[in-house]
């Protein structure tokens, strides 16, 4: 079976790229979006792939933060440096795609050894170790021995 491309989940969707264009900028208001666009372009010249990657991004962190403030303060608050004026002041230039792997790594990363364990993915089971195929000369041997007895 095989993936969908990223035009066909498009398609499928949203109907036409305007219409995710569209959709886009609606979640990118001044509360979560930090504008590195080119004025010319705009995101009707961004590939489908990535459109769907923000578009996914930006939906996650609106239903769980609304703002780009409070997902910094979840950061901060995860690190435990809700008091480090300095690091928020770098999170806040950072793009929300950006703070959201940074918010999803710190989860994972302070999260108690039990919950690590479960969500690792497992590994598998150790293969058992490979038959040596035996030289021409050791064949022979082993022939002439069984002829002998």
């Amino acid at each position: 079976m095989t993936a969908k491309t990223p035009l066909a989940v498009v398609k499928e969707t949203f109907g036409e790229k305007a219409k995710l264009v569209e959709a886009l900028e609606k979640l990118t208001g001044e509360a979560l979006w930090v504008s590195r666009t080119n004025k010319d372009k705009g995101l009707a010249h961004v590939s489908n792939a990535k459109l769907l990657r923000l578009h996914a991004t930006f939906t996650a962190v609106k239903e769980k933060f609304g703002t780009r403030e409070k997902l910094v303060e979840a950061i901060l608050e995860i690190e435990k440096r809700g008091k480090d004026a300095g690091l928020r002041q770098k999170l806040l230039e950072w793009p929300v795609p950006r703070l959201f792997d940074a918010y999803k790594s710190a989860t994972k990363r302070h999260a108690p050894p039990a919950e690590r364990r479960a969500a690792a993915p497992k590994a598998p089971p150790p293969k058992a170790a490979p038959v040596k195929a035996k030289s021409a000369k050791a064949v022979k041997s082993a022939k002439r021995a069984a002829k002998k007895s």
